[in-house]
């Protein structure tokens, strides 16, 4: 049986989260906070940008959501000896999150283009912000990926990958500044906008880009393949074409947005 493609390697996530992590911090630096508000981390993953998040509210709260269980374990693990009592952790899916008017704002980075169903999403969101609280964030936006996606859908095509994807349908979405401020003003922000930011970088050597490529961009490929041998020679492929084309580098776009409750 195939495995859950939601849960992830917290251990080697942590450790080679660097990308994510100079993303939100730049996130973190468009916030403007008294230090006493209860903020919303949507999409937790391990607590690093919640550790930073966290210092940044001294008289203030989290509540570190995220639908990864392994995720959330690691992130009670690293946070608990710093911030015990100032943070809270929920496991759930953000396009079905129940909080009601308990936050003053929500901070997310990294994930919400994992979540298929952004109207619910930006729904939920709302619905757990108080009246004017504010959403600052960051995820995957339109283009983001498209070379190394490119070349693995060569490779899902070829005769003896292919029938392990019937019916595959990604599990991400990867949406415009335009879509994306339409869904959040339907959702009920006001003064909303989005921008796409480019984001590329490039991996030190073959061993640090294949560790991340199955860590981080290929779990739900590999989450359907049940043969070994398969899945590594699905990784050694990609591995291969990146040694020249280019060297390594991965083809990030990111989309920031903010807006405010009305």
């Amino acid at each position: 049986m195939a495995e859950n493609h939601r849960e992830w390697n917290s251990e080697v996530y942590h450790r080679v989260s660097d990308p994510q992590f100079g993303w939100g911090m730049k996130v973190l630096d468009r916030l403007k906070l008294r230090g006493d508000e209860t903020v919303l981390d949507a999409g937790c993953g391990t607590g690093r940008l919640t550790a930073e998040l966290l210092e940044r509210l001294p008289r203030g709260s989290v509540i570190a959501v995220d639908v990864s269980r392994n995720m959330l374990q690691k992130a009670e693990e690293f946070l608990t000896p710093r911030f015990e009592g100032r943070v809270r952790f929920v496991e759930a899916d953000l396009a079905n999150l129940s909080l009601d008017a308990v936050c003053d704002g929500v901070f997310s980075t990294a994930a919400f283009h994992w979540v298929k169903d952004h109207d619910a999403m930006f729904r939920g969101l709302a619905r757990a912000l108080q009246s004017g609280g504010w959403i600052e964030a960051q995820a995957g936006g339109r283009g983001n990926l498209d070379d190394v996606h490119h070349r693995i859908l060569d490779i899902v095509e070829t005769d003896e990958i292919e029938g392990f994807f019937e019916n595959w349908d990604d599990p991400w979405e990867f949406p415009s500044p335009e879509v994306t401020t339409r869904r959040m003003l339907e959702a009920g922000f006001v003064d909303a906008e989005a921008w796409l930011e480019p984001a590329a970088f490039r991996l030190q050597g073959r061993d640090q880009y294949r560790e991340f490529l199955r860590e981080v961009i290929l779990r739900p490929y590999l989450a359907r393949i049940d043969d070994p041998e398969l899945k590594a020679k699905f990784l050694e492929e990609l591995v291969k074409q990146a040694v020249t084309d280019p060297e390594f580098k991965l083809d990030y776009v990111r989309i920031n947005l903010r807006g405010k409750k009305a």
